[in-house]
């Protein structure tokens, strides 16, 4: 699987990293446990079990569960700078906690606890040209804040709830990149790619116009933004 460069964005340069806290070395994706400690609300939306990353130690780096019937209509032609086209924009599919503090790419500090997922895409208009082959990207807003999964969020919604992350005038970002689908590929799986970023490959749950489906999908969790800017 081979990591794309982020954009030149003014904000999407948050790609979470934590060269800082989590060190260099081997990771791997294991099962984990229910969202026992995630709002009602927002737990009944969610897979039992979460898909935990553990670095060589085996401590838990963060801990994901994805959400149930994510709403997924795939295009009939999509845009190929686009991986996962048949998602909405703000769609929220899951929940990520972090058992510690963290920093994101630029060194903007993350609080240890929960955080929602919601997917946008990078806008294409002059003010965020970048190098990234693929526009899809994730955004992190406290769980606090964002207590509705079926709420819908306009792109500008999501970036402003997802400063909230981080402080600043910046979201919280996580990037995301295609499925190495070989055939001896297994799900969940901790794959590094080239430039040694470490990405968590799963499958999503989705309901594709009623119809239910698995959505092959890969979330880098450990890296940093190799570009300028």
């Amino acid at each position: 699987m081979t990591r794309k460069q982020t954009v030149l964005s003014c904000f999407i340069v948050l790609l979470f990293a934590a060269t800082a806290l989590w060190g260099q070395g081997t990771y791997k994706a294991v099962e984990g446990g229910p969202p026992a400690a995630v709002p009602g609300g927002v737990q009944s939306a969610l897979e039992s079990q979460s898909v935990e990353l553990e670095n060589s130690q085996g401590s838990p780096v963060c801990e994901i569960w994805w959400r149930k019937g994510i709403p997924y209509a795939k295009p009939a032609s999509p845009a190929p700078d686009v991986i996962y086209a048949g998602l909405n924009i703000g769609e929220f599919l899951g929940v990520i906690h972090f058992p510690g503090n963290g920093t994101d790419y630029r060194g903007q500090s993350l609080k240890a606890g929960y955080y929602t997922l919601r997917y946008a895409l990078i806008p294409q208009d002059g003010n965020h040209m970048g190098v990234s082959n693929y526009r899809d990207f994730l955004l992190m807003i406290p769980i606090s804040d964002d207590t509705n999964p079926a709420q819908d969020m306009t792109f500008d919604q999501v970036v402003k709830a997802s400063r909230l992350a981080t402080g600043t005038g910046h979201p919280a970002v996580l990037m995301v990149d295609p499925v190495n689908q070989g055939s001896s590929m297994t799900f969940p799986s901790a794959i590094q790619d080239d430039q040694g970023n470490w990405a968590v490959d799963v499958k999503l749950d989705t309901s594709d116009s009623g119809q239910a489906q698995q959505l092959p999908f890969s979330l880098v969790l450990v890296g940093q933004y190799q570009g300028e800017g």
